[in-house]
């Protein structure tokens, strides 16, 4: 299970790029730098959470625990500074459309990394 982990987050990255260049021809309005910049970052915290996490499986369960929660906090607390970030430097031009793709993109790999590790540990 651990060799799957970053194949399925660097196809998650693929999938989310391409629909955000397809959203970059069909939806203009739709911030797509800002749309690519949160993919990449995600996607890059998926992978420290996963090392992060892969070395507290082996210890006490309370360890992986506490590893998995620390990993998802870290990811909402960057989320919520991206987005914030995002608010302050286009206080005229917010569009609540990328505002919440944003956030449904923090669900993706939310998802997905919580599903993974979760069968990581009960293989352990």
């Amino acid at each position: 299970m651990k060799k799957v982990f970053i194949p399925v987050i660097l196809i998650v990255f693929a999938v989310l790029s391409a629909v955000f260049l397809y959203m970059k021809s069909a939806l203009p309005e739709y911030h797509f730098n800002v749309l690519m910049i949160a993919n990449g970052l995600l996607a890059l915290l998926s992978i420290v959470s996963y090392l992060l996490v892969s070395t507290q499986i082996s210890k006490k369960p309370e360890a992986f625990v506490r590893g998995v929660y620390s990993s998802s906090l870290l990811k909402l607390l960057v989320c919520m500074f991206a987005a914030l970030t995002y608010i302050l430097l286009n206080k005229h031009h917010i569009h609540k459309p990328t505002l919440f793709t944003l956030f449904g993109i923090y669900v993706v790999y939310s998802a997905t990394e919580n599903i993974l590790l979760s069968k990581m540990a009960r293989t352990k």
